[in-house]
């Protein structure tokens, strides 16, 4: 494999504006219940009822920039689903894949990286610090991939 091809730089550059093409163009529906899925066996089962009450019912549009993915979901009857398409949107999360990555590894500080605006929120205020402080308490929730 010749040089270019190695380098960060070069993947940043060449495939994700490609990437981000494609990705940006699919229905929203497919990566929401892939990614609810993932987080009723990561997140679902740690959460607790109060945590439940509080963040159920609600669209959360969560979007990863660099790859011009955007999941919509919403915690109902307990367990994460794509959110119904009629249900607006209570808060909107933005930041690049490797942010979020090391957010779920719990190498990085939510309140640092909205103060630096690599983490974007907005929308409702109070359920926002709700869900973040909520996800602060039951700490990292990927253990993998290591480094």
């Amino acid at each position: 494999m010749s040089a270019p091809f190695a380098t960060r730089a070069w993947v940043e550059k060449s495939m994700l504006p490609r990437v981000r093409a494609v990705v940006s163009r699919l229905p929203v529906e497919p990566p929401s219940w892939l990614l609810a899925q993932a987080l009723n066996r990561l997140l679902a089962p740690r959460l607790p009822e109060d945590a439940r009450e509080a963040l159920g019912e609600r669209a959360v549009e969560v979007r990863v920039t660099d790859l011009g993915v955007v999941f919509r979901l919403w915690l109902h009857g307990g367990r994460f689903a794509p959110a119904p398409r009629a249900l607006p949107v209570t808060l909107r999360v933005a930041a690049d894949a490797p942010t979020y990555l090391r957010l779920l590894r719990g190498e990085e500080d939510a309140d640092r990286l909205f103060f630096e605006r690599r983490l974007v929120m907005e929308g409702d205020t109070e359920y926002g610090l709700w869900l973040k402080n909520t996800l602060d308490a039951l700490g990292p929730l990927l253990t993998w991939p290591s480094r």
